[in-house]
């Protein structure tokens, strides 16, 4: 949701790439940056994203992948670079696609599931009615923090969007 909004922002359009992705070409001010989607499932998500590393022959280090987190309350946001993946399976098969856990990552806060609900089942359920109305705010909110980011560095988005 975060990406497509970038593109959105930026009047883009994805287009299928043969990486497994669909792409859009944009700029964050003299920043040009490659926005994707993996076609794949989210679990499955490593291959087109190294493929879509190595067609542009870009390093880990500019490389921001933007997921949800379960350890995060619901709207909150914490950027960092590198680290475990979790127990999430997507971050997992991005990591060993690239060989390393070293990249950027934008974490949107979910929330832990209540009470003895399914991790899994949680992260797949539809978004209540109340976070669907603050949704769109986050989601503005998250999208600006991946481009100061890349704009302006790991330390200056930390400062601005871990105030929460």
């Amino acid at each position: 949701m975060v990406v497509a909004l970038l593109a959105e922002r930026a009047g883009a359009r994805f287009k299928a790439h043969r990486s497994g992705n669909d792409v859009a070409e944009i700029r964050f001010g003299d920043v040009p940056v490659t926005l994707a989607l993996p076609r794949s499932y989210m679990n499955l998500s490593g291959r087109p994203v190294s493929a879509l590393a190595a067609f542009y022959k870009t390093s880990n280090e500019r490389t921001v992948v933007i997921h949800d987190e379960l350890d995060i309350p619901y709207g909150g946001l914490r950027l960092k670079f590198g680290g475990g993946d979790n127990g999430h399976n997507g971050l997992r098969s991005i990591t060993q696609a690239l060989g390393v856990p070293d990249y950027y990552r934008v974490r949107f806060g979910i929330g832990r599931p209540p009470g003895r609900m399914d991790a899994a089942a949680f992260v797949l359920r539809d978004f209540s009615t109340a976070e669907r109305k603050d949704l769109p705010f986050l989601l503005d909110r998250a999208a600006d923090a991946t481009e100061t980011l890349v704009t302006k560095g790991l330390s200056a988005a930390q400062n601005l969007y871990h105030a929460d």
